[in-house]
């Protein structure tokens, strides 16, 4: 399975042998790599991962990586980075600064700085994926071929349609983990006003489908819903930073009925939102999802889940599912727009 993306200039001699410093700056961690481009493919040469907001800038970051590998200053500078890109500069929603890329030529010296949404990163990044990446979940009719949606929670909610102009996929980027959730039973309407007390007014779909949510589900069952919790998961949620991460590996060893609960919870928004997304692009090249979550999907119940709507069943039934199995498309990608997007 090989993915067309649009890259006008991969096939370009020179652009052949560049230097490319890559960077998937996150909410959470920044993965960062040195990169050579050779004969169209983008060659892996160091990485390193950082706490994104241990530091007061990405270009300190990316000046550190540079300084402690004893790289000379690279030809280009690619980064995808969690929030909108407007004009060059990036105001994340999980990150203490802002990322500019004027700013980022100054500190490094480089001419040629990208910058893009780190899911329309991810979505270049399939220009690296092949079949022994790539899982098929939920067969559907790929012949039909056409848009492609990407759906990643994370610290945040990641989103992304690739374009079908008919020759190349064309990645687009998305701020609909931004868009409000509609709850459709009681208990979700419960669950809305939980979290309006943590959020405010407006429920956004990342509040329900991302990594924080997990802890904030899990929390709602306990406290508004009554179950209990045993006091060696009190515990385990004082000892650990992560306490969504409790939640989803109790939940995966069967540890705990509640942590299941909150689990199938996340997975069935996970799917509805993923039904949401293909209905918007009407994807019918198929969706694709990030490893981490295969986890703890039980196939047939995300299946209902997202088959579930009013008179598009027969299109939604047409959908490919793909499992991304490659967990640095991300910072591939940010490589691939950098050496090969002109």
């Amino acid at each position: 399975m090989k993915f067309p993306l649009y890259l006008p200039q991969i096939n370009n001699p020179e652009n052949n042998n560049l230097n490319v410093i890559a960077a998937d700056v996150g909410g959470t961690k920044t993965n960062i790599a040195k990169f050579v481009s050779e004969d169209g493919k983008m060659v892996l040469v160091a990485e390193d991962t950082y706490v994104t907001n241990n530091y007061k800038s990405l270009s300190e970051i990316i000046l550190d990586f540079i300084k402690k590998n004893g790289y000379d200053k690279p030809d280009r500078v690619s980064i995808g980075a969690a929030g909108p890109v407007v004009d060059g500069v990036c105001y994340t929603t999980n990150i203490v600064y802002k990322i500019d890329t004027r700013e980022l030529r100054r500190d490094l010296g480089v001419e040629k700085v990208y910058l893009v949404n780190d899911l329309e990163a991810t979505s270049f990044g399939l220009a690296e994926v092949d079949d022994e990446f790539m899982k098929t979940i939920r067969e559907g009719n790929p012949s039909i071929g056409g848009h492609l949606a990407v759906l990643a929670p994370g610290t945040g909610l990641g989103e992304a349609c690739l374009f079908w102009d008919g020759k190349y996929l064309r990645p687009m980027p998305s701020e609909g983990g931004h868009s409000e959730f509609a709850p459709r039973t009681d208990v979700e309407f419960e669950l809305v006003k939980f979290l309006q007390k943590t959020y405010g007014e407006i429920v956004i779909w990342e509040r329900l489908v991302s990594g924080p949510a997990i802890f904030k589900i899990y929390q709602f069952l306990r406290d508004v819903k009554g179950h209990e919790e045993p006091g060696w998961l009190t515990q385990k949620f004082e000892e650990e930073a992560d306490e969504s991460a409790v939640v989803s590996h109790t939940a995966m060893r069967e540890l705990n009925a509640t942590c299941v609960m909150a689990m199938e919870m996340f997975v069935d928004f996970m799917a509805r939102r993923a039904n949401n997304m293909v209905l918007n692009y009407k994807s019918t090249g198929g969706l694709v999802i990030p490893p981490r979550i295969y986890n703890f999907i039980n196939k047939d119940k995300f299946e209902a889940s997202f088959l579930k709507c009013d008179e598009m069943e027969p299109l939604l039934s047409e959908i490919p599912i793909y499992l991304n199995l490659n967990s640095k498309t991300g910072l591939y990608g940010a490589a691939y727009y950098g050496a090969f997007s002109e």
